[in-house]
């Protein structure tokens, strides 16, 4: 199975209030030496999937190139990154290359280097159209910085153009949301990304939100109840002409859905590099000997075969200890072994992500109907409480389900997993 790619830039212009990313602003001279780290480890890439006990394959049909804002860096950086993934991997002819631009960093001289470099898609970080509520949380763009860029990518052919939303930022209201999603629409783009203002300790927005401040423009910021309002009127706006919900947070007109994030939801093997990436190959039985430890952790998920179907691990979080030499260590978070059991649930809660939900037929055919049949109470109780829908054999989140799906999801973790988060940095 064709592995996907993801390559983390954590470097952006401005930091803006609302993210809860591991990226921030960096003096240029850094980026250099985090290309060459990166280059290095692409090219270690199958030393490291042996050491994790992961099957390790050369053919890649998605590569992602997110941040942070890569396009900040230069143009012969950006090339040595591509360069490095095609030394090392087979990139097959219709493999989908995405890239993650800012508004604003697309000069003519930036699309030919993507052009060169083989990308064929690019998500902008929009946000908002509506310029008092971009600059608000430091984004740097106007509208029409927006509608230039598009332009500029259609004169070099490329199409496949993706906008961000959020809904919630400071001063949004009704009316001036229902305006970024009409420009968005108006724009033609094929893929549209929606997501509702996270509120949490990770952002300077979220925490000034929940200590009741005011820096940032936190007391702007619409409450929970409106900003799911929000988030309903996008889904019906971008029903109505064609741009189709995909995923929770996603919606594309037909063949434009993001192939390299549908790798996440339906567990295919994607690598990682760069700080804050996350990798999950399937496991290699056969060519590794994993640990006693690892066999004990199977058999209290409850198998008694001890089947270990893949592992996940992740490099560290901060930039500066991935350009350190203590970041030399290949991997700062420990490796987590899924095993069947697990693999199970994530089958679940990431499936579930997707409009057409989890198909429960093809699930019993690869983890067994016991497995599956544990599962039943379960979705008979989410079904009965208006929170997931059944449909012949597939049983998928309701809109309900879609605004409370953290909750569904934690339906699905056995109590041993669910203080683990399974690493799945979902690209835009």
């Amino acid at each position: 199975m064709p592995l996907g790619i993801y390559i983390s830039v954590p470097f952006c212009r401005t930091k803006c209030s609302y993210c809860n990313f591991a990226s921030d602003v960096f003096s240029r001279a850094v980026f250099e030496r985090y290309v060459d780290r990166v280059c290095g480890d692409i090219g270690k890439a199958p030393q490291v999937a042996a050491e994790m006990g992961g099957q390790f394959e050369r053919k890649i049909d998605s590569i992602y190139l997110g941040g942070g804002t890569p396009t900040v860096l230069d143009t012969g950086q950006l090339e040595r990154i591509f360069n490095a993934v095609r030394r090392q991997f087979e990139v097959e002819a219709d493999a989908e290359v995405t890239v993650e631009c800012a508004p604003g960093t697309l000069t003519e001289r930036v699309v030919e280097s993507l052009l060169r470099c083989g990308v064929n898609r690019v998500s902008l970080g929009v946000q908002s159209f509506v310029e008092r509520e971009a600059a608000a949380v430091g984004r740097l763009h106007k509208r029409a910085t927006v509608l230039e860029d598009i332009a500029r990518l259609r004169a070099a052919v490329i199409s496949n153009i993706s906008v961000d939303l959020i809904a919630g930022l400071p001063h949004q209201t009704a009316e001036s949301w229902a305006f970024s999603v009409t420009e968005a629409i108006a724009t033609g783009v094929p893929h549209v990304s929606v997501y509702m203002l996270e509120v949490d300790e990770d952002s300077r927005l979220g925490s000034e939100v929940l200590a009741g401040g005011t820096r940032y423009h936190a007391h702007f910021v619409p409450d929970e109840d409106a900003t799911a309002d929000f988030y309903l009127a996008a889904c019906e706006m971008l029903q109505s002409v064609g741009v189709g919900q995909y995923e929770i947070s996603n919606f594309a007109r037909e063949g434009f859905g993001s192939r390299h994030n549908l790798k996440y939801w339906t567990r295919q093997p994607y690598f990682g590099f760069g700080v804050d990436a996350h990798s999950m190959l399937l496991a290699n039985r056969e060519g590794h000997d994993f640990s006693r430890a690892d066999q004990e952790h199977t058999k209290e998920q409850g198998f008694s075969t001890h089947i270990i179907d893949a592992v996940r691990f992740a490099s560290t979080d901060s930039p500066e200890r991935y350009m350190s030499e203590a970041g030399l260590q290949r991997t700062s978070l420990p490796r987590t072994v899924v095993s069947r059991r697990a693999a199970l649930e994530e089958s679940f809660f990431l499936g579930l992500r997707l409009v057409c939900g989890v198909d429960l037929k093809s699930l019993s055919a690869k983890f067994g109907d016991e497995a599956i049949d544990n599962a039943r109470a379960t979705i008979t109780e989410l079904v009965e409480g208006g929170l997931m829908q059944r449909c012949g054999d597939f049983v998928s989140l309701t809109t309900k389900g879609r605004l409370l799906s953290n909750e569904v999801f934690q339906r699905f973790l056995s109590p041993s997993e669910s203080s683990e988060a399974v690493p799945t940095a979902v690209s835009r």
